[in-house]
């Protein structure tokens, strides 16, 4: 890349605000005085700009990623530099695109990636519980005490990275990491491993090695994670764009303006032609509130191109679908739910299961009577 700029401490900040950098590339442990001062300058910028810290020895800020380089090798770098530029287009691509709708750029500009991000932790070790709370401290995190659940969660969820823990051997590993990198759709995920002696000699720009306290790879693997939990949103934010504002950017469901006018179009062209439509409503718990977000994105991903939906600000969501009669709802509804309740440590928690109340359309019906039935009867089920 050009130009490249050197700089030292003293003249950092100065060189920052005059030469406007994509990115920064600090030589550091992250320990300098000064580290903490520039991370912030760094964070209050758009678009977004990537600052990496090469061979950090303590925390890091969350915006600061770490680079490991092995034996003076920086082959990876660029790679790792790639993938967070293609952050910093896409952030100006929609800073472009709204252009114009101050609310919207508020809106963004409030984003917390960090609050959002989802992390698949794999382990089985005797550190898998202190990690699985360090992350949970940051982050949302969904567990698996082996490499057959974790590919069930990706395929079944919107991941923002891995943390690969102890309790698997280096040949089981490696496949797993092969497969990772031979799929486009894992192949930039952030991947943190654990072990010490791991050499990353895999296609995967955002592998890394972090290796130490429970706390502190999960502080230093949080840059990572929350630049790919930028990104998704991001992409789902341009969605919106192009969908005309009709697609909320935090789950990828509906906005309530536009689930409501497509629900009463759907009741009426079943009403009118014939057909079924049944509804599905998943209560979940109101002071858990990530796990309305994690529904709504698990439905999202899994649900028909012709279903729809909205998380609505009761805490709930709610699953509209066409041509389905009651008892492939209850199908439908069921699978979702099992997606849903998984956790940290890969067992049921009450926090994340939602009471699933069914409804399907009657001759009678309207689509106000419908979603009166459907929350008449979510009540009796809480009862």
């Amino acid at each position: 890349m050009f130009p490249v700029i050197p700089t030292i401490w003293a003249d950092v900040l100065r060189a920052v605000r005059q030469l406007q950098p994509a990115a920064i590339l600090v030589a550091s442990s992250g320990a300098e005085p000064g580290f903490e001062v520039l991370a912030r300058e760094i964070a209050a910028r758009e678009p977004y700009l990537p600052l990496i810290a090469i061979d950090p020895t303590t925390t890091l800020p969350e915006n600061a990623i770490p680079f490991a380089q092995i034996g003076g090798n920086f082959d990876r770098l660029m790679a790792r530099l790639r993938a967070a530029l293609r952050v910093r287009t896409l952030h100006s691509t929609v800073m472009r695109r709204l252009d114009g709708d101050p609310a919207a750029r508020t809106k963004l500009v409030a984003t917390n990636p960090s609050r959002d991000a989802t992390v698949l932790l794999i382990g089985r070790g005797a550190a898998y519980p202190a990690l699985s709370v360090s992350l949970g401290e940051r982050m949302g995190v969904v567990g698996a005490l082996s490499i057959e659940a974790a590919a069930k969660h990706l395929s079944t969820r919107d991941i923002d990275g891995i943390v690969l823990g102890e309790g698997f051997s280096p040949r089981v590993v490696d496949a797993f990491l092969t497969v990772l990198a031979e799929d486009a759709r894992f192949r930039n995920l952030p991947i943190v491993v654990t072990s010490d002696g791991f050499v990353p000699a895999y296609e995967l720009p955002n592998l890394e090695i972090i290796s130490g306290e429970p706390a502190r790879v999960a502080a230093n693997a949080l840059p990572l994670i929350r630049q790919r939990a930028f990104e998704a949103h991001l992409s789902r934010t341009l969605r919106s764009i192009d969908a005309g504002g009709l697609l909320d950017s935090r789950t990828g469901l509906l906005t309530q303006a536009a689930f409501n006018r497509d629900f009463a179009t759907a009741v009426y062209q079943t009403q009118s032609r014939g057909g079924g439509l049944s509804v599905a409503r998943f209560a979940f718990d109101p002071d858990h509130p990530r796990a309305q977000l994690d529904g709504a994105r698990i439905l999202n991903r899994l649900m028909r191109q012709m279903d729809f939906g909205v998380a609505e600000e009761d805490g709930s969501v709610i699953a509209v679908f066409p041509e389905v009669d009651l008892r492939t709802a209850h199908m439908i509804a069921r699978r979702l739910s099992s997606v849903m309740r998984h956790t940290a440590h890969g067992k049921r928690d009450a926090r994340s299961e939602p009471v699933v109340t069914l409804v399907t359309l009657l001759p009678k019906d309207t689509a106000k009577s419908l979603l009166a039935r459907l929350h008449e009867d979510t009540h009796r089920a809480a009862s």
